[in-house]
């Protein structure tokens, strides 16, 4: 990074961080010679800020309002008015919003993204279109769930209303669970729907999918956290396809009219063809995402995020990325199939790897995987599911030649650490 400067006549384009993986390749997005590019970023996302930045001003949290609002107002005093802020991960979405506001850029307001980050009203709102949803009513504390258990029945799902990656998630099967649980923050209840849950990755123009791949989740984010491996593959069923993308549609039509990059969840009965709404978030999915779109169908869902916040048209997607007839619905999603695979922390973070098992080079197994090397620490980070104990990203000609792949390599791949109790490394990571 270079050092602080007077103001100059490049425009200053502010980006938030948090992550130490290179998710998004920002110096490709946006030219760092010719305009000003400050960072504010967490402590472990320092060493992933180009090099080419003209300044970064770290905080302890990114999703801070006041302390991302002091950094950047800072920030404009030695570079000038901010003309763009970014801010790609979901938690920090409303603290760039409000700071646009605040400061007049244009992109994503707070009123574009409330119902995004807001689980019951995202609910209310998807039920009021008249399509279909779990039901679901805010949950102050327990009488509320035992009011709508009595009317819905049991098991139901506590949820924080604007939680991510199922932090404080619950399914609860009566009275006994609910009485051992406490309440931190603003929740919902929500009746459990047993069908398999999928996720929809894309960008919606305002009216229609620009482009958008389905993918069947192997386990669950719940599961996850649970010590479970969480998987994902995308589908090849051309018939259900069509279905999952016209829902799709309609449940971001009924979010938004404005261009917005997504990740929607969905319920979905395969024997029934219909699908029940979950949630959504206003962002690019999670996990390998990113990477299997970049790296095998030719787009990156995080160049259309980054430039949506500008305030700029996302770039346009290539056919592969649409249907055979060129209309985004799905069908004849491209020659090949990708997935990933997420495998636990083995301990609790932060940790030092003691023993790893690298799969990739392994028939079946993985294409690309993400691991720590033995003496490396896994931090106590908050982007979820980047620190994990391993990932892995699979490409195949068929749904069941992913997942036949997927499922071997969370078989047979072995991950050990120990914890650290060094308090200086705490967050911080050591690669």
């Amino acid at each position: 990074m270079t050092a602080a400067s007077a103001p100059d006549d490049r425009p200053h384009i502010v980006v938030i961080t948090r992550w130490r993986e290179h998710y998004a390749q920002y110096e490709r997005y946006l030219d760092h010679e010719t305009h000003t590019v400050t960072y504010v970023a967490s402590g472990i996302a320092l060493g992933s800020v180009p090099p080419a930045a003209t300044e970064v001003a770290r905080v302890r949290r990114t999703d801070d309002l006041e302390e991302v609002r002091a950094a950047v107002h800072a920030l404009a005093g030695r570079h000038g008015r901010p003309a763009g802020i970014v801010a790609l991960k979901e938690d920090d979405l409303l603290v760039a919003a409000q700071l646009r506001a605040d400061l007049g850029c244009p992109g994503q307001l707070p009123g574009d993204l409330l119902r995004f980050r807001d689980k019951y009203l995202m609910a209310s709102a998807i039920a009021e279109a008249g399509l279909p949803v779990p039901a679901c009513e805010p949950a102050p504390g327990p009488e509320a769930v035992t009011g709508f258990a009595e009317r819905h029945g049991w098991p139901v799902v506590l949820k924080p209303r604007t939680g991510s990656s199922s932090a404080g998630v619950t399914v609860l099967d009566g009275q006994e669970q609910l009485a051992a649980t406490s309440w931190s923050e603003p929740s919902l209840v929500q009746v459990c729907n047993p069908h398999p849950i999928y996720h929809v990755d894309g960008v919606f123009t305002g009216e229609e999918l620009a482009t958008w791949r389905a993918s069947r989740y192997v386990n669950s984010c719940l599961g996850f956290r649970e010590g479970l491996f969480l998987g994902s593959v995308e589908e090849d069923d051309q018939e259900l396809l069509a279905v999952i993308g016209t829902y799709t549609r309609r449940f971001l039509a009924a979010l938004t009219d404005r261009p917005t990059p997504f990740h929607l969840e969905m319920f979905v009965d395969r024997v029934g063809l219909r699908c029940e709404f979950l949630e959504v978030g206003a962002r690019v999915g999670g996990a390998e995402i990113p990477f299997i779109w970049r790296e095998l169908h030719g787009y990156d869902l995080m160049e259309a995020a980054f430039r949506i916040q500008l305030g700029e048209p996302a770039p346009p997607a290539p056919s592969a990325a649409h249907g055979s007839d060129g209309s985004g619905t799905g069908v004849g999603h491209g020659p090949e199939r990708g997935g990933w695979l997420l495998i636990p922390a083995p301990a609790e973070k932060p940790c030092r790897i003691t023993e790893v098992t690298p799969m990739t080079g392994l028939e079946p197994g993985p294409y690309s995987e993400s691991l720590l090397s033995v003496g490396e620490v896994l931090p106590a980070a908050d982007a979820y599911y980047e620190h994990v104990g391993g990932r892995f990203r699979f490409r195949g000609r068929d749904s069941g030649e992913v997942e036949k792949a997927l499922v071997a390599t969370a078989e047979a791949f072995r991950v050990t650490a120990e914890p650290v109790r060094d308090e200086n490394i705490v967050g911080a990571g050591s690669r």
